[in-house]
């Protein structure tokens, strides 16, 4: 996944989980020269809504084990990295990431939404938990998606 591994890299390059943002942007916009400074600082807030960094009084900190990580030699982000997914297609990447097929799941996602009558975000999280698939951690953004909704 090119957008955890682009998060990862300024962490382990620092040996550590947590830093100020303006260290995370030098490294990935001077060091790496992966992204400008502007683009660096949208990472942080799509790698914020997916989940991967939280905001700290301190700065940044990272969600996961970074170290975990591998960061390819040649590695260079994808050009989409930078938009963000609909809390829809975060629970669906991890439904088929369990090993649902991405058709059957969205087919089953779409029937769920007309029988019962809810948004597709909702269904998608319906669906994932009667698969025993843990997204817990997208409650918050489809609750979010339920508020804009009225």
């Amino acid at each position: 996944m090119s957008l955890r591994v682009a998060v990862a890299a300024p962490f382990r390059e620092a040996g550590t989980r947590s830093m100020e943002e303006s260290r995370f942007v030098v490294a990935l916009s001077l060091d790496r020269d992966w992204f400008s400074p502007d683009q660096a600082k949208r990472l942080i807030d799509v790698a914020v809504g997916e989940g991967l960094l939280e905001r700290t009084e301190a700065g940044i900190e990272a969600t996961f084990p970074v170290d975990s990580v591998g960061i390819p030699e040649d590695f260079s982000p994808a050009e989409d990295l930078l938009a963000q997914r609909s809390p829809f297609e975060r629970v669906l990447e991890r439904v088929v990431a369990d090993g649902i097929d991405k058709r059957t799941a969205v087919g089953r996602i779409n029937e769920l939404q007309r029988e019962i009558g809810i948004s597709i975000e909702v269904a998608a999280v319906v669906f994932a938990r009667r698969e025993g698939i843990d997204v817990s951690g997208e409650l918050s953004a489809v609750r979010g998606t339920l508020n804009r909704e009225g």
